[in-house]
């Protein structure tokens, strides 16, 4: 298994956020995270990338044990985090934001090459690369963050909330771009409000609930889950 994340409890001063949650994904794998505002989701994707520490638990990626890392030593295993809210440098150029994704890589050449690979992947950020971030759409600062995040070269890309804000139209485009990475063999966790789209592109689901995992199962079998359809996808 290539993410192990084994029984971690994470604490906001007195407050727990997370109470054991368990999860895992294996190499060019999906998973989604689902659940309420204040779950736990961000939480846990914040946790897996080095952000917070744990107060109990552990996390194994590829065999080590990783929790008690810095966030930039573990973007260097090969986790990228793509925050909630996009965090892109906004004065910056789309090309400098691209770049700054790399600061962990010295390989310049292969740096170039893998810059070219994510204009070519999203055809808008190539005819957009001169322009400052700032000024560009919701859906193209979306794209901006997750293109920064494919610049590190990801085993697995964690992912949060990738569609809040965004039209429609744009959603789908972004759905699609995602299951693209994946076939690709790049592992995704994802955490999304969007129950029903998470379930459709994930292989296997989380449940969070009040920082525990209430359920868990295949993708298909979450969707038909009574308790799913009536509290996240409103059936």
């Amino acid at each position: 298994m290539l993410l192990q994340v084994n029984d971690i409890h994470v604490h906001y001063g007195q407050v727990a956020a997370l109470k054991g949650v368990s999860l895992e994904a294996g190499e060019a794998d999906f998973v989604t995270l689902i659940g309420s505002n204040g779950a736990g989701k961000s939480t846990t994707l914040r946790t897996i990338s080095g952000l917070n520490h744990p107060s109990a638990g552990e996390i194994i990626f590829d065999g080590q044990r990783i929790d008690h890392l810095s966030a930039d030593k573990i973007l260097k295993m090969g986790i990228a985090h793509v925050p909630e809210g996009r965090r892109i440098f906004k004065d910056l150029t789309v090309t400098e934001n691209l770049l700054l994704g790399a600061f962990t890589r010295d390989d310049q050449a292969e740096i170039r090459k893998d810059l070219a690979g994510v204009f070519e992947r999203f055809p808008r950020l190539n005819e957009r690369k001169n322009q400052t971030a700032g000024t560009m759409s919701g859906g193209e600062q979306q794209m901006l963050s997750i293109g920064r995040a494919l610049m590190s070269r990801p085993r697995i890309l964690l992912l949060d909330e990738p569609s809040l804000g965004l039209a429609p139209v744009i959603v789908r485009e972004i759905a699609h771009l995602l299951t693209e990475i994946n076939k690709q063999g790049v592992s995704i966790v994802l955490v999304e409000q969007n129950a029903e789209l998470a379930l459709e592109l994930s292989r296997h689901g989380y449940v969070l609930e009040t920082g525990n995992v209430a359920l868990e199962g295949e993708a298909a079998s979450l969707m038909d889950n009574d308790h799913v359809r009536k509290a996240y996808l409103g059936i």
